[in-house]
């Protein structure tokens, strides 16, 4: 592939990538009750208000913002594929609705008592300042004194345990999978080999290495101020090369 050409599939990778039935295939394994433990302990330590307002950005097919309005709070979520959307959208009720939207773009303002980010969902973009505008869409969205929570990989952990190759099968479904470091970004190249419909396509995730200082500056930048770390889904301390998670809990000032 040229040069030229694989930049232009790196920028646009999620567009496609997190509409397809082939990501949901290979994501479809992950675990829920590790999830719904997490999120049981950050309202244990985050202690919101009863009802109180909540915003997951990059919410997907809505399971975790359920979790959450499930618990009597009202809960808004925001996704930028529309089949993401359209299937959460069937779980919408009095506490929980949800809309398709570019995290790039401002939502509501001065609205939420909490804004959640899990699993990754930030750091997609190849200009530093399509970051910055996600970044600012949470900060915007939180009341003052609200709480962020963003969820990252650890990158010096994931840069330590890279595995550049392997292949999963699912569902007659081949995924051929490489990964590997390059200009401060995650890149997982994806080579699907679909033997039902004799059908292939390639996609490539595209992730900034981002470490705790980069964070740091980013809230800053964006009036947030980072008031405790985790480094797993336990909430283990944060150690630079031990942790596999990068879990921020940020305040609006």
């Amino acid at each position: 592939m040229k040069a030229k050409e694989f930049m232009e599939v790196i920028k646009s990778w999620f567009k496609d990538w997190f509409n397809s039935p082939y990501y949901h295939l290979l994501y479809n394994n992950r675990d829920e009750r590790e999830a719904a433990a997490f999120i049981d302990k950050l309202l244990a330590y985050l202690q919101p208000v009863p009802g109180a307002a909540m915003l997951d950005v990059a919410c997907g097919k809505g399971r975790h913002a359920k979790y959450l309005a499930d618990r009597g709070y009202q809960v808004t979520g925001i996704d930028l594929s529309i089949e993401s959307i359209n299937a959460a959208k069937k779980l919408e009720n009095d506490h929980l609705s949800f809309f398709q939207h570019d995290m790039r773009l401002p939502f509501w303002i001065n609205y939420f008592d909490v804004v959640f980010n899990f699993f990754t969902s930030f750091g997609y973009f190849d200009a530093q300042r399509d970051n910055d505008n996600a970044l600012r869409t949470l900060s915007n969205a939180l009341k003052p004194g609200g709480k962020l929570v963003l969820d990252y990989l650890n990158s010096n952990f994931v840069a330590a345990h890279l595995v550049h190759s392997e292949v999963k099968e699912k569902d007659e479904v081949v995924f051929d999978i490489h990964r590997e470091l390059q200009d401060n970004k995650f890149l997982k190249e994806i080579n699907i080999l679909d033997k039902g419909k004799m059908r292939r396509a390639s996609f490539t995730e595209s992730v900034n290495a981002f470490t705790l200082h980069d964070f740091e500056v980013m809230f800053a930048k964006q009036g947030l101020k980072i008031i405790d770390l985790f480094g797993d889904y336990h909430f283990n301390s944060y150690d630079e090369q031990r942790s596999p998670r990068l879990i921020l809990i940020g305040t609006k000032l």
